[in-house]
Parts: structure tokens; C-alpha cells; sequence
């Protein structure tokens, strides 16, 4: 509420934010993408505006307050971002350095291990299977559930949603939560039952402050202990730590002139050569036909060979570095590859086992393999970038659209709920929790697995399969009945991939409609007296090194965003994590830019 209620142009002061922004700004579920250098003061807009425009800073502002910041503060980016803030001001404060006998150059380089979406996934990987874990995600919940009223019917759903999630998983008994807490709540039935909203609030506002504490004072040193000790290993890293051990040998450390000048004057990159019409859509399609003629090609050529269970990553500089990464173009986590391959029957095929297979289980079967391939199979590099010439469809990357639509706070459900369009906002909200039980149900390594999945199961069954729901499904019924079988048990199953697709063909035009609707609003800010068309082709064709760009750039930002909100497994620590902290500058494209840096 806070971050929604600043003027956009002081938060774009503070880089960590700016960091985080782009981040969300760059999820492919947008029409236009900009990017934000702050160390310049220059925003880079995708799709170009025609270059005989002038667009104004101001006006781009006014558009990313109204049309952006809503939904940015209402996504798990802006929950981290509050949670790196919280982190960085405990660092900074005299109270660490008294508490853990810190100087100031150790403040220095954590604040460089843990700043911006990058750092925080960093963080989260490192804590994971631990008791920090879960003292994370429940802090993350409870801020998100706190933010709400109660009272308000719009928004009673969601609060009532994030209460149960959090008495089956962080305050059940004997969880990390309780344990720490047990000072503040008493015993668990008392805090369960509470019918004061208040005092309920009071409760988990405290319990929030001490779970806040322990992550600060126990878990941020382990961190810090970890970094420097990952560092140390890493070639690239060496100028950070040489740095380090500098102001380390300065007592009174003085930060070097010209870092308190006065921040540059903010503009936008004109376009060069742009003299066609804006069109966001068809410019996507040029992206979204790149990836796909890449894996395409990749499959043909690897469909002889039988699909692993796990893909190893290529050594540094090798020429997997250089290649799509189309990582984020799958809804089944990385981690989970084995997972969803055996429960079709397969150890090393996806294959339903030992009996003739009907055409239904075929067309699973099927659409199973496009989910893993997707994840699995290794992209094209950068000299084989296909030539574009076959069209691409909408419908062929929607699924792609709405997995980062959950991590952009749904800004095409509130297009669908503006429409007055129940059904398909009820279709949308199923294929979000469907999305949403995947990853628990795969990997079963994860904190809380066995409850989330069943308190999922149970609330999709609850909401969309009843007899009084299932009817304004416009789905088919075998379709449905499957999905009820399975999600009343909590189980995995095949049928879940096809109620998506299903879904996907039913909100494609809607999809469409509404990228229509952000490039109107966008060219109303940036260009209100001007006439620019919104014809079907678009003026600007962008080079094969540009499409490669701006796919990196999108994928990093929607992987980045899934292993936040949870869609996607955290990835192990690895030489890499450190690799992109030497590489990461906030000033100059943060986390999103960092991955780019690798691959240069």
C-alpha cells in the first residue's frame, strides 16, 4: 500500500526497486516492455514507438502509475521487494553492527550478495530445506494477507484463501512457525479459533515481527558466511572481494566521489528508423516464433533419442551458454522433470505403460511430451536462429502469457472482470490454481508438500467441480470428471495439462483483446494528439540479434518471477549464482541484464 501510494519517480530513485520493476515490467504477459537503466536515467521501450514521435518521461510515468503499479504491488515481486528492503535495513542499522559485530564494508558487500530479484532468489535458495524457508514463506504470506481487508467482498476470497494455507501449513502444530512462536500465539486451538479480527491480526502481525527477527539475525549472517565463502571460489568475483578487503582495511571507509551525484536527467531511447504503426501483438509474435521454431528444430532432432531425467548444465563458456533459454517456456518446474515423466509410466520415455493406448490417453500422452520438452530439450544457438518465415499463433504461447500473468498480480483477469466476463474469469482463475498445484504435487521435496497439495486439491474440487460449479464450465466432461478423481485425492494427473489447453483455446481471442486494449491505453499517454494506426502488420522489423535479446530478456524475467511466486522450483546453488552476482549491476539492468552479461 505504501509503495502504490509514492510518486513513481521517487521510487525509481531507489535502485533495488527499479530492479524489481524491471523484473515485472518484462514479463511476456504485457504489451509493451520497457526497461529502465537508472545509471543513465534512459528507459528503453519495446515494441518502438514510430520514430516521428517524441514521447514524453512524464507521460510514461503517468502510464506506469496508473496501468503498471497496481499490478506490480499486488504480485510476490513486490512482497520480495518489501521483504530486500526489510533485509536492508536491518543490515544497515546500527543494531546488526552491534549485534554481530559487523563493519561497514561487511554491510557493503551483503547488500551486493542480497539486493534486487536476483539476490533474493539467492537467498531463498540457500535456506531451502530449512526452518529459514518456511520462516520466509511465512512472512510473505502473512505480509500479503495483512495488506487485505477483511471486509471488503472483493477481496474476502482471497484473505479467507491465504488463512487456510496458512493454518494447514505454518501454524499447524510442531512447524517451525509455532515453534518459534509459541510465546506469542499460546497453544495453536486458541489461535485458531480467535473470532476477533483484530486481535487476530495483532497475533499474526507479531508472530510476522519474530519469524522477521530470526531470518534477520540468524539466517542473513549464515548468508553472509556462505557468500563470501562461494566467492572466494569464483574467478569473477575476485574484483568484489578485492574491493572488500580494501574497505575492510579502511576503518573509516569513504564512499569515492561522484556516487552522491545528482541522478541523471530521465529520457526515453528514441527510435531509430521506426516509420510504421504501433502493434504490440504482432511484434510478440516475432518473438514467440523464434522460441518456438528453435525448439522445434530441437525436437525433431532429438525425437529419436529417449527424454532424461534430468538435464545437466553445460560447463561455463561452452556453447549451451549461448542459446534460448526457453526454461520458462514450460509450467513444470525444472526440478520436477523425473516427477511428471514417471507418473506417466516412463523412466526414461513418457510413455503410459504395458496396454494399447485409446486416442484420449494418445492426445495426454501428447500433450505431456509438450510440457517436459519444453523444459528438457536444449534451444538453438544464437547461429541457428530460425528464419521466421512460418506465422505463429496466439494460442501457441498463451500458456506462456499466463504463467507469468500469475506473477504480474493478474492483470488480465482484472481485463476480463472489467468485460463483465464471469465465465471466463472463473476458467482463467482454474487455470491459475491448476498451475499452482503442479509443482506442489511433482516435487515432493518441497516444504510443506504433502498439506499444500491436498489443500489445493481440495479447493479446486470445492470451487470449479461440484455439481452447483461444474456446470458453468464450458469444458469437456470427461474432462472434468478426471480432474475431480484425481484433485479429490491430491494426486497428479495427465488430465491436468489438458483442461489447460482446453482453457487456453476458450480465452485466446480475450487474450488478444486485450493487448488490443493495453496498446490503446498506452498510445493514449505517450501519444494523445497524435493519430497512430494499430494496423496488422507492424512497421519496424527487428533484427535476429534483437528477437534473441528480447526473448533472453523475457525468459530470465518470467524464471526469475516463477521461482519467487512459486510456480517454479528454486535451482541448487551453483558456480552460476555467483557468476551472475559478479556480473549484476543495479545501475545498469540488475537481474534481468546480468544473465544477458553471461552469454556476451
Amino acid at each position: 500500500a505504501s509503495i502504490a501510494s509514492m510518486d513513481m519517480g521517487l521510487l525509481l530513485r531507489d535502485d533495488v526497486f527499479v530492479d524489481f520493476f524491471n523484473t515485472f515490467l518484462n514479463l511476456p504477459v504485457f504489451g509493451q516492455t520497457p526497461i529502465y537503466i537508472s545509471g543513465m536515467g534512459r528507459w528503453y521501450l519495446w515494441p518502438e514507438l514510430p520514430s516521428h514521435l517524441d514521447p514524453s518521461p512524464a507521460a510514461l510515468l503517468a502510464w506506469l502509475e496508473k496501468h503498471r503499479l497496481p499490478h506490480f504491488c499486488k504480485s510476490s515481486l513486490c512482497l520480495h521487494l518489501v521483504l530486500c528492503q526489510k533485509l536492508l535495513g536491518f543490515i544497515r542499522s546500527g543494531e546488526a553492527a552491534e549485534l554481530l559485530n559487523w563493519q561497514s564494508a561487511d554491510q557493503w558487500l551483503l547488500e551486493r550478495c542480497i539486493s534486487g530479484s536476483h539476490g533474493m532468489q539467492h537467498f531463498r535458495a540457500f535456506v531451502q530445506g530449512t526452518a529459514g524457508e518456511e520462516l520466509i514463506d511465512f512472512w510473505l504470506i502473512t505480509e500479503r494477507l495483512l495488506d487485505l481487508d477483511e471486509s471488503d467482498g472483493s477481496q474476502r476470497d482471497l484473505f479467507l484463501s491465504l488463512l487456510h494455507r496458512l493454518r494447514a501449513t505454518h501454524l499447524r502444530e510442531g512447524s517451525s512457525v509455532i515453534t518459534l512462536c509459541t510465546t506469542i500465539v499460546g497453544s495453536l486451538p486458541k489461535a485458531k479459533h480467535i473470532q476477533s479480527i483484530s486481535t487476530r491480526r495483532e497475533i499474526l502481525s507479531k508472530m510476522q515481527e519474530q519469524a522477521l527477527f530470526m531470518i534477520q539475525s540468524y539466517w542473513l549472517p549464515k548468508f553472509f558466511m556462505h557468500c563470501k565463502m562461494g566467492m572466494e571460489e569464483e574467478e569473477s568475483c575476485q574484483p568484489l572481494l578485492q574491493e572488500y578487503q580494501e574497505r575492510l582495511s579502511q576503518a573509516s571507509w569513504q564512499e569515492p566521489p561522484g556516487l552522491s551525484e545528482p541522478f541523471p536527467t530521465m529520457h526515453i531511447k528514441r527510435s531509430q528508423g521506426v516509420s510504421g504503426p504501433y502493434c504490440s501483438p504482432k511484434a510478440k509474435a516475432e518473438i514467440w516464433a523464434l522460441v518456438k521454431e528453435g525448439r522445434d528444430t530441437q525436437e525433431v532432432k532429438m525425437a529419436t533419442f529417449p527424454v532424461k531425467p534430468e538435464r545437466q548444465p553445460g560447463p561455463v563458456g561452452s556453447t549451451e551458454e549461448l542459446c534460448l533459454d526457453k526454461d520458462a517456456l514450460g509450467s513444470i518446474p525444472q526440478q520436477s522433470e523425473h516427477s511428471a515423466s514417471t507418473a506417466f509410466g516412463g523412466k526414461q520415455g513418457v510413455t503410459f505403460p504395458g496396454r494399447p493406448q485409446s486416442s484420449a490417453e494418445q492426445d495426454l500422452e501428447n500433450l505431456c511430451k509438450e510440457k517436459i520438452f519444453s523444459d528438457l530439450l536444449p534451444s538453438a544457438s544464437l547461429a541457428q536462429l530460425p528464419s521466421l518465415k512460418k506465422p505463429v499463433e496466439t494460442l501457441d504461447f498463451l500458456p506462456w502469457a499466463l504463467s507469468a500473468e500469475a506473477c504480474a498480480g493478474r492483470p488480465f483477469r482484472g481485463f476480463l472482470q472489467c468485460q463483465n466476463r464471469s465465465v471466463e474469469t472463473h476458467l482463467l482463475d482454474l487455470w491459475h490454481d491448476l498451475e499452482e498445484f503442479l509443482p506442489v504435487v511433482l516435487d515432493s521435496s518441497r516444504e510443506n508438500s504433502f498439506f499444500l497439495r491436498h489443500l489445493i486439491g481440495e479447493k479446486i474440487c470445492k470451487t470449479y467441480l461440484e455439481e452447483d460449479s461444474i456446470e458453468k464450465l464450458p469444458l469437456e466432461t470427461r474432462t472434468l470428471v478426471s480432474l475431480w478423481n484425481h484433485l479429490t485425492c491430491g494426486e497428479f494427473s495427465p488430465w491436468i495439462f489438458r483442461a489447460q489447453k482446453e482453457i487456453c483455446k476458450l480465452l485466446c481471442c480475450l487474450y488478444e483483446e486485450f493487448l488490443a486494449d493495453d496498446d490503446r491505453t498506452f498510445l493514449q499517454f505517450m501519444a494523445p494528439e497524435s493519430d497512430v494506426p494499430m494496423p496488422k502488420v507492424p512497421g519496424h522489423v527487428a533484427g535476429r540479434w534483437e528477437h534473441f535479446h528480447l526473448s533472453q530478456r523475457m525468459n530470465q524475467s518470467l524464471k526469475l518471477s516463477q521461482a519467487l511466486h512459486g510456480t517454479r522450483s528454486l535451482e541448487g546453488i551453483s558456480s552460476k549464482h555467483w557468476q551472475l552476482l559478479a556480473a549484476r549491476d543495479l545501475q545498469k539492468g540488475g537481474s534481468i541484464q546480468a544473465e544477458m552479461k553471461l552469454l556476451l
